[in-house]
């Protein structure tokens, strides 16, 4: 298929070069004069330079600046799918096993108001903190059921090839694969051991930071692209009613 391609643009190429020759031909043998032939020969070369600046490098930027926004907006999109099929919910379940989540409901309490800065801020804060599980309050057997149901979904995302523009968003992906798989492969959770019990507390830790982080940049893209479903985002917030007093903060 390489060879034949190759054989294309050898025969293209050639075509438009008789072709180019065939028509100064014709004009030397209709006007008999080589010197405008050559003038004009040596004003389009002259001009050559400038056309590939203009063709080469300005106008295909432009094309690959419209390109990648057409590809994150499809991203974005998949992003959405996620959130509306699974990560709204998950976010809201593994929230209630967060016994210190009084403590980031004040920073990462997405806002209508917030500016660039503040979602800055809100993934610094994310970088920082420890989130602490209450290994108690982990119903492991309701969150292994919706993962189950929603797996046919990941499989689908992981597939997007769209996602090879976010990385962090994909690890985000596998490492709810990851908490999946290790709670598949237990047909029951009493008696569990220790060492198993702090395994599966880190995987829900890991899955609920970086859960938050893109929930967190999505709310970002919604706000300047969508703002009627940013003020649905912010009415719905995952962290709503953590405390009272959090809860204002959020509204």
């Amino acid at each position: 298929m390489k060879l034949k391609h190759n054989w294309w643009f050898v025969i293209l190429a050639a075509i438009l070069l008789i072709s180019s020759l065939s028509i100064y031909v014709l004009h030397y043998l209709i006007f008999k004069d080589a010197h405008h032939i050559f003038i004009f020969l040596l004003h389009d070369v002259a001009f050559l330079p400038i056309e590939v600046l203009l063709v080469g490098l300005i106008l295909e930027r432009v094309l690959e600046r419209r390109e990648k926004r057409i590809r994150l907006q499809k991203l974005n999109m998949v992003i959405g799918t996620f959130f509306s099929e699974l990560g709204n919910d998950l976010f809201r379940g593994l929230t209630e096993s967060i016994e210190n989540i009084g403590e980031a409901v004040e920073p990462l309490g997405v806002r209508g108001r917030w500016k660039n800065g503040d979602y800055i801020n809100a993934i610094n804060f994310l970088k920082s903190f420890r989130f602490e599980i209450k290994p108690e309050d982990l119903d492991l057997v309701s969150l292994r059921e919706m993962l189950v149901s929603k797996r046919d979904l990941l499989v689908m995302l992981l597939g997007n090839p769209n996602l090879l523009e976010n990385e962090e968003f994909t690890e985000l992906l596998w490492s709810v694969f990851h908490l999946l798989d290790e709670l598949w492969a237990r047909t029951s959770f009493d008696d569990i051991p220790k060492e198993d019990r702090n395994h599966i507390v880190q995987d829900v830790r890991r899955v609920y930071r970086r859960l938050a982080r893109e929930w967190i940049r999505y709310c970002r893209h919604l706000q300047q692209a969508y703002p009627y479903m940013f003020a649905f985002v912010v009415k719905t917030h995952p962290l709503r009613g953590v405390t009272d007093a959090p809860q204002q903060a959020v509204a």
